[in-house]
């Protein structure tokens, strides 16, 4: 079972940038497709980016292409969500999960079909 800790949350002015790691134990993390979901006061956990196993593919919402860049270190159990240009919309708690099958390819939107969440991370983002 694989067990997943969030940081590098904090408090940032709007077009500033943070980098968030998701630390993995236990478990095959490299087997696992990873997801970074945020979740605002009194909204739906929404998805954000997610990554291939391997590294070799990412996805990312519309609502933060050309701004946000998944990355992972399978040597180090992590993945990184580096976020640019914030606005004050970005303003959520993090959450990074992984796909409940190995070596999945495919990447749904649905927080129902990713598995060891993490406890989050906030990002506050102020105009």
């Amino acid at each position: 079972q694989v067990q997943l800790v969030e940081s590098g949350g904090g408090l940032v002015q709007a077009g500033g940038s943070l980098r968030l790691s998701c630390v993995a134990s236990g478990g095959t993390f490299s087997s696992y497709a990873v997801g970074w979901f945020r979740q605002a006061p009194g909204k739906e956990r929404e998805f954000v980016s997610a990554i291939r196993w391997n590294g070799g593919l990412t996805y990312n919402a519309d609502s933060v292409k050309g701004r946000f860049t998944i990355s992972r270190d399978n040597a180090k159990n992590t993945v990184y969500l580096q976020m640019n240009s914030l606005k004050p919309e970005d303003t959520a708690v993090y959450y990074c999960a992984v796909r409940l099958v190995p070596y999945s390819d495919t990447y749904p939107r649905s927080p129902a079909q990713y598995g060891s969440w993490g406890q989050g991370t906030q990002v506050t983002v102020s105009s």
